[in-house]
């Protein structure tokens, strides 16, 4: 309902550019699932508005990966306004369900107990965030697409990268694609409000239901030895 963001969708509208109007409820699921069926492209890239471009070239970066048959969802580098990172891939069962591994951590000065520089380098990961994911359009429609009705807001990305990982492809990490992410910048988040919190609580249920078995064998590409109480890598003590 913005009148500058009307006025902008109206300016770029033309043969390459289409814009829908999805007038419902906020579902996240199910507002992507509408634009991925009336895409025209080979390859679908999910992109929160909430973003702001860092590396010219970082669409090619994951064009790079997402265009290899072996290869299902990829994902990028994503910074908060204070260049401390937001996400570098997600750890399955940090915090119970999901979290973005090395967060608040700055590139190249965090505490990763770990001998390699993970952020910076490309690498297998279960799953990605759906603020800037990018993956073969006939895929996204194999699996499903993001679940509308029991993860309507929150871990539908993570959900999705499980879906696509259990099918026998391997989600990416590249350090390549670089870009803010003012994390629920339109949204506000889940705690500010009750009905939020609520739908929140019930999103989580969905997800520890069904992926109990993963989550009790652990993610495989999670170093078991690191804490799953935090995202900051620290070694589990118990």
């Amino acid at each position: 309902d913005d009148k500058e963001t009307l006025k902008y969708f109206e300016e770029i509208r033309s043969e390459k550019i289409s814009i829908l109007n999805y007038d419902d409820e906020f579902n996240y699921s199910a507002i992507n699932n509408f634009a991925v069926k009336q895409a025209k492209g080979k390859h679908i890239l999910l992109l929160n508005n909430d973003t702001e471009v860092i590396d010219g070239e970082w669409l090619e970066s994951m064009l790079e990966f997402s265009q290899q048959k072996e290869i299902g969802a990829v994902g990028a580098l994503l910074y908060f306004s204070d260049d401390t990172i937001q996400h570098a891939g997600c750890a399955i069962g940090i915090g119970g369900v999901a979290g973005h591994f090395y967060k608040y951590s700055r590139m190249g000065e965090h505490h990763m107990n770990v001998s390699l520089d993970f952020p910076k380098i490309i690498h297998n990961v279960s799953a990605v965030t759906g603020a800037c994911l990018m993956i073969k359009k006939d895929l996204y429609l194999e699996v499903g697409g993001l679940e509308e009705k029991g993860l309507k807001v929150a871990f539908n990305d993570i959900d999705f990268c499980l879906k696509v990982l259990i099918k026998g492809y391997r989600n990416i990490y590249t350090p390549f694609a670089t870009m803010y992410h003012y994390e629920s910048k339109s949204r506000g988040y889940d705690y500010e409000d009750l009905e939020k919190q609520l739908r929140a609580e019930k999103e989580v249920l969905f997800f520890l239901r069904k992926w109990d078995k993963f989550l009790k064998k652990g993610d495989p590409y999670y170093n078991a030895n690191f804490t799953r109480v935090n995202e900051f890598g620290e070694l589990n003590n118990s």
